[in-house]
Order: structure tokens, then C-alpha cells, then sequence
């Protein structure tokens, strides 16, 4: 049994050393006990040093791209097994290197269940993290405390350090504290919840505000459990208002169900009528971007803007389906045009695609949203909503009649294939759709904006990959432009 101890428990650079050297070394994984430092622990009957590297250079381990998120997200949790684990998997991954993409494998369904243990964990620290107002030589600081179930402190604390980036702030842990000053992220050993401050002087308006933007009739108490579980309570100021507010939830809802509804106001967006244009040639994009702008088979309509249809050339060898438009694109009448669509075009540039050269529409052609004040908040459109807007996307396939069509996010999966499937187990291969073209699935581009920056380049080079397979269509002579 061989020894081999890290720096700290999320010693990511030690573990991928180490690991490189047993494996070097021809070490299985059940032949070492891995430690941290300070922590104790090792080989119950004593362990050997590791074997010297090998001579010569190291060799090369190759490894998918995705090992490498998945190994630095899974090495914060808390699980001592996970250094073994990830050991016993980069090996494997040697001689299958497919592995990952085995969902039923146990090794790897066990280890992107850690992984989506610490991204939850994540979360809920960013969600529930409180500061408290304290005074420091003077000048105010903030001070919060959150007890973490993984070792995700330093990992999550640049979420922090970029949305407070002008404010002085500490984050109290039992694992480790996270201290900014303003100019530089330091981190301390952990401590206990007694120096954490009780409370400060806006808590109190903070609970009236709380109570006043409750909202009853979209209380879900078993949600509200599982997503704040109580564990978090003691961070929130509002804690102690909601097992009184879940009370009176009943009588409040009923008491806005008794009100008289008010009209809509009229829609402030939808441009002024323009002078009739010449009707379009028959059997075209343009006729059919003509008959979609009346469309009423579904009650999206009425809230949005206009109709938003797909623009390309009729001929269009690739077509590239999104899922609905969004704010932008529902005031410019154009699809993707807003951040997501900023997003893709800048995939196409990398890839060498000229976007005048192939044709991108959604699914859904009316923007689903939800006001908040002077907001317009995007909502998935409904599986009705999806159905009523089918015939509009398969008139523009019948007309153009592409070699490939790219399906981006699972609204436009459905839509394409008539049924739900799982986007990460059906991108980056060619389908066969019914009407018979062939077809891409990959990801939506406002899921690259979502996702988590540590993961942003990771996944926005998993997303080019997926999009290079629709070159060889654009370079295939057999069908003329």
C-alpha cells in the first residue's frame, strides 16, 4: 500500500500529479491510501512512499475533454472515496476513452452525482448567503456565515468577489473563511458561528419588505422545503416570518381570487401599422413569413410584440433552430439577436460560417414572458405552445429543404422530433429526423451564458465541436446554393 498525501482537500494540481505518477508507475488505484494534510487519516497498518517517476519524461495520458470539469467539480466534495475514484476512472478512460458518455457506467453515474452535489451546494451558498453589516476601524464591513456541505469556499467566493466587487466582505465557514478587501481574495482556516454578527440595522426593513412581495398564491411549501431547506434558516433575516406567511397563504389567496381582474394594459410595444408592401411570390419563405405574421394558434400572440420568423436564403443548406425569440428579438422582429444570438454569431465566425448563408429560426415564434415591473422575463413556452407552432416549422423545412438541420435547446428538439429527448445523450452525433434530413442536437447558446464561469470555455468549446459537424454540409457541392 503506497501513501499519497495532499496539500489541502481540494488539491486539484497535487491529485493530477500524483495520479500521473502512479499511474507512471503502473500503481492501481486500490493500492494507494490518499490523505490531506493535517488531516490524519492514511493506511490503518502504515503505508510506502510513492514510487519514484519512472525514467525519462512522463508519459502522455489523454483524457476527453470533459474529464477535466468534472475531476476539479467532483475533488471539492466531501467524500474522502473521491480521490480513488477519480483515480480508478482516469485510468479506465486510457483504454476506453468514450467512458463518460456510459450514463449507467457506476463509476461515472457515481461521480456526476458528486459533481451535481457540489454544483447544488454552489448554489445554495450564492442563494442563501446573508452579509450583516459590521464597523471596522470606521468603514463599514460586511460578514456573513454559511456552513457549506462540500469544499466549495474557494471555489464560489469569486462568484462574490464579482458582484461585490466594491464592497468589503468576509465569508465565515467551519472549512475556511473568504476575506475581501477590496483589492485582494484572501482565505483563513474555518471558524465557529459565534463570531459571525446576530444582526444589523436594515434586517428589519429587509422583513417588511419580504412580507409586502409575498406572493400566496404561488407558494409551494414542499418546493420552498427543498430548494431552502432549514438548514439555512438561521442565514435569513425573512426565516422567522415564514411559517406565519405559509399560515395566512390560504385566506390571502382567496382574498385576490374575490377581487375584481383588471383589464391589460394595452401592449406598448407593438409597432404602428405601416403601409401595406406588395404581396410576396407564392411558395416562398417571404409568403410564408407573410401568412405567420397573422398567426393566432396559440394565445402568445397577444402579448408579444410580433411574430419573429426565421430569415436565410430559401436554398439554405443548414438550418438552425432555436427555441424562441427573446426580448430583443421581439422588438426587432428578427431572430437571434440579442446575447444568445450575439453568442452565436460569434461561434459562426470561429468556425468560418457565414450566417447569410444558412437560415436560423425557433421553434416558437412569439416571445413567452413573464412582466416584472419594467421587465420582460423569457418563460418556456408550453408543450401546447410547441404543437401550435410545429406547422410554421415544417412549412420552412418542406420549402427549403436542408441537408442538415441543427437543433439548439430542447424546445426545438421536441418541436423537430415530435417527442422530449435528452440533450446530452443525443448531441454530437448526425440523427435521422422523419422528414428526412438528418439532424444535430447541442445546446441552446443562453446556456453558455447561464452556466457557470468556471465551466463557460469548457462548455463553449463542447459547443463548437458540436456545431463543426455541420461544415461538411456547407461544403458539399451536391445541391446547388
Amino acid at each position: 500500500m503506497f501513501e499519497a498525501q495532499l496539500s489541502s482537500p481540494t488539491d486539484w494540481d497535487g491529485w493530477r500529479g500524483t495520479a500521473r505518477r502512479l499511474m507512471a508507475a503502473g500503481v492501481a488505484p486500490g493500492q494507494v491510501a490518499w490523505s490531506v494534510e493535517g488531516e490524519g487519516g492514511g493506511h490503518l497498518f502504515g503505508a510506502h512512499a510513492l514510487p519514484p517517476p519512472p525514467p525519462g519524461p512522463m508519459p502522455e495520458f489523454r483524457v476527453p475533454r470533459a474529464f477535466i470539469p468534472l475531476a476539479e467539480t467532483v475533488i471539492l466534495h466531501r467524500d474522502p472515496a473521491r480521490f480513488v475514484l477519480l483515480h480508478a476512472l482516469l485510468l479506465r478512460l486510457q483504454d476506453e476513452p468514450r467512458l463518460l458518455e456510459v450514463a449507467s457506467d457506476a463509476d461515472v453515474a457515481r461521480l456526476e452525482s458528486m459533481a451535481r452535489s457540489v454544483r447544488r451546494d454552489q448554489h445554495k451558498m450564492k442563494a442563501f448567503v446573508r452579509f450583516r453589516e459590521i464597523a471596522d476601524d470606521g468603514r463599514p464591513r460586511f460578514v456573513a456565515w454559511f456552513e457549506p456541505d462540500h469544499h466549495i469556499v474557494e471555489a464560489t467566493a469569486p462568484f462574490f468577489q464579482r458582484r461585490f466587487a466594491a464592497m468589503r466582505f468576509t465569508i465565515l465557514t467551519p472549512d475556511r473563511c473568504a476575506d475581501w478587501d477590496g483589492q485582494a481574495m484572501r482565505f483563513a482556516p474555518g471558524v465557529g458561528r459565534e463570531l459571525a454578527p446576530a444582526e444589523d440595522r436594515l434586517e428589519d426593513a429587509w422583513r417588511v419588505y419580504y412580507a409586502s412581495i409575498f406572493n400566496p398564491a404561488r407558494l409551494k411549501v414542499a418546493m420552498m422545503r427543498s430548494e431552502m431547506p432549514k438548514k439555512y434558516w438561521g442565514n435569513l433575516p425573512e426565516a422567522p416570518l415564514i411559517p406565519a406567511l405559509i399560515a395566512s397563504s390560504r385566506a390571502r389567496t382567496d382574498t385576490m381570487i374575490e377581487k375584481a381582474p383588471t383589464d391589460p394594459k394595452p401592449n406598448r410595444h407593438r409597432p404602428a401599422p405601416v403601409a401595406a408592401a406588395p404581396a410576396p411570390e407564392a411558395g416562398t419563405i417571404a409568403a410564408l413569413r407573410a401568412d405567420a405574421a397573422g398567426c393566432r394558434a396559440c394565445p402568445l400572440w397577444a402579448p408579444a410584440t410580433q411574430t419573429v420568423f426565421g430569415e436565410g436564403p430559401d436554398g439554405a443548406r443548414v438550418v438552425f433552430v432555436g427555441e424562441q425569440p427573446g426580448d430583443r428579438e421581439d422588438l426587432a422582429g428578427r431572430p437571434f439577436v440579442g446575447p444568445a444570438g450575439q453568442l452565436f454569431d460569434r461561434a459562426l465566425d470561429e468556425l468560418g460560417i457565414d450566417r447569410l448563408k444558412v437560415y436560423v429560426t425557433n421553434a416558437v415564434k412569439h416571445f413567452k414572458f413573464e412582466p416584472r415591473g419594467k421587465l420582460r422575463l423569457h418563460k418556456t413556452p408550453a408543450a401546447g405552445e410547441v404543437r401550435a407552432c410545429r406547422p410554421w416549422l415544417e412549412r420552412e423545412l418542406d420549402l427549403i429543404r436542408p441537408d442538415l438541420v441543427v437543433a439548439m435547446g430542447a424546445t426545438a428538439v421536441t418541436s423537430l422530433f415530435g417527442k422530449s429527448m435528452a440533450i446530452g445523450k443525443s448531441r454530437g452525433a448526425l440523427l435521422d429526423l422523419p422528414a428526412g434530413p438528418k439532424a444535430l442536437v447541442t445546446v441552446h447558446p443562453s446556456y453558455l451564458l447561464r452556466v457557470d464561469d468556471a465551466y463557460k470555455a469548457a462548455e463553449y468549446a463542447r459547443f463548437l465541436e458540436d456545431l463543426r459537424l455541420a461544415l461538411p454540409f456547407l461544403l458539399d457541392a451536391r445541391k446547388a446554393a
